[in-house]
């Protein structure tokens, strides 16, 4: 399969590193993929009924041909500078082509990067905002500690977003220190698509407050990400339920909070017959709010379980094999004695633990889960475009 030979941005000299090219079968798909948008481009020109779906699909491959182009527009200046290099009949000429290739050589591999992501199947809920649900896991009080760590990681980085967010419960613990369980709601659209990457067990190692022999201590807390799901009139993905499909009790609150919380039926807990999926709200004085929240937080955790459900039967149906581990499990390891966050999934370690814990940092790991997922998918599209 050719390649093209890179060249360091470190050095004019030429190194032993290969600049990525894309399989023959996903650029074939690219290629497919602009003939379409030209037939949808002529049915507008020629004023043919134009439906909801084709101006979202419209859209899709407009966006998909942009960055085509781009990558094609790259390619060529690559190659051409590799030319002018191979040329020594003009010296002054070289050390141009040779100065520009430091630049050129990144922009053809995000380039790469970008098209080969966007060529891959997008995931049926990347346009969705999305519901975090934190809770601590093994390690006492400093998985709670822990875990509203996680919380004000979150909504830090959805401020740096500018993303709107809100707190639909958080349950201190007795002691003050950390939390129970908290539900975090991002409203802004698409944040499913980036958040879904933190879903699985974060793990902690660090001496605690109240170790006196300078011990490391090893806590867990989970992160569920669910994409949140509008009323039927609004998105497409709402669900309705059937008569005596969700048990609906109202209950006084407990717990501290004020008078309210033992004198009014507030707390809502609704359970999803079928499934047997709880969900108990009990943050808002006003019982219809509480309702309005956990009604959300069922519809997002049904959504998120026939998903997995669907996956894991598309992928047994390649594999023929059943996987009993969640590959979701144990993703990262925050370790502050080393200042170092390190992401599983990718092999990737940030020796900035703060600045991830402030949410400035965690773009840095969900790109490179990203890009290895993108990695991984590449090579189940190719082989699924090979055999047909």
């Amino acid at each position: 399969m050719p390649f093209f030979k890179m060249y360091s941005t470190e050095s004019d000299t030429p190194s032993d590193h290969d600049i990525e090219t894309l399989h023959p079968s996903l650029l074939k798909k690219a290629e497919l993929l602009q003939h379409e948008l030209q037939v949808l481009e002529k049915k507008m020109s020629e004023g043919g009924e134009f439906k909801v779906e084709d101006s979202k699909n419209y859209t899709r491959l407009s966006t998909i041909s942009g960055i085509y182009n781009h990558f094609l527009e790259s390619q060529s200046n690559y190659s051409e500078l590799q030319a002018m290099i191979s040329d020594e009949s003009d010296e002054s000429l070289r050390e141009e082509a040779e100065e520009e290739l430091k630049s050129a050589i990144p922009e053809l591999k995000k380039a790469t990067s970008r098209l080969k992501t966007k060529l891959l199947p997008a995931h049926p809920f990347a346009e969705k905002p999305c519901l975090l649900e934190l809770r601590p896991g093994a390690g006492g009080q400093e998985a709670n500690i822990f875990t509203e760590e996680l919380l004000e990681m979150y909504i830090k980085y959805c401020q740096i977003h500018r993303w709107s967010y809100e707190i639909i419960s958080k349950t201190q613990h007795d002691s003050g220190n950390g939390i129970t369980e908290a539900t975090l709601s991002v409203n802004e659209p698409g944040s499913y698509d980036r958040l879904r990457h933190e879903a699985g067990v974060h793990r902690v190692q660090r001496v605690p407050q109240t170790e006196t022999k300078g011990r490391v201590h090893t806590s867990a807390a989970g992160v569920v990400v669910l994409p949140k799901i509008g009323d039927e009139k609004t998105d497409p993905d709402a669900r309705t339920f059937a008569p005596g499909e969700l048990r609906i009790d109202v209950m006084r609150a407990s717990g501290a909070g004020g008078q309210h919380v033992n004198t009014t039926e507030s707390a809502v807990r609704i359970t999803h017959v079928p499934t047997g999926i709880t969900v108990h709200i009990q943050d808002e004085r006003s019982q219809h709010k509480n309702k309005d929240k956990a009604m959300s937080v069922i519809k997002a955790r049904l959504a998120e379980k026939e998903m997995r459900e669907k996956a894991e039967e598309e992928r047994n149906a390649r594999t023929g094999q059943v996987s009993s581990v969640d590959r979701s499990d144990k993703i990262r390891t925050y370790n502050f004695q080393q200042g170092r966050v390190s992401d599983h999934r990718c092999n990737y370690t940030l020796y900035d633990i703060d600045g991830c814990l402030n949410g400035e940092k965690l773009d840095d790991i969900i790109d490179h889960v990203e890009q290895s997922e993108t990695e991984e998918r590449s090579k189940e599209l190719i082989e699924e475009l090979e055999k047909n």
